[in-house]
């Protein structure tokens, strides 16, 4: 079964920038959807940036204008670059992919903001 598989997770201070990425584990395998999630402690998971089946993308509201989404098809890959990062943003954050109207989920980058 193919696997999503993240990195650049980390711990930074307030104001400053991380870069995740998140792979698939079969590059023949395409996603319709693919986005970044995230869940901070005692609180549901939510949305943070998604490319929608039809090509467009959605952010959350706490992160737009700070954060971009990107997306390398050729190597199956997202990317979530997170600028100007405030302590709010510490959450792990998930990678998902939608493909055949099934969902599948990465383990989790854990990113930490400090005051």
């Amino acid at each position: 079964q193919v696997q999503l598989v993240e990195s650049g997770g980390g711990m930074v201070q307030a104001g400053g920038s991380l870069r995740l990425s998140c792979a698939a584990s079969e590059s023949s395998f395409r996603f319709n959807a693919m986005g970044w999630y995230r869940q901070a402690p005692g609180k549901q998971r939510e949305l943070v940036a998604v490319f929608t089946s039809g090509g467009s993308t959605n952010y959350g509201a706490s992160v737009k204008g700070r954060f971009t989404i990107s997306r390398d098809n050729a190597k199956n890959t997202v990317y979530l670059q997170m600028n100007s990062l405030k302590p709010e943003d510490t959450a792990v954050y998930y990678c998902w992919g939608g493909a055949l109207l099934k969902g599948y989920w990465g383990q989790g980058t854990q990113v930490t903001v400090s005051s």
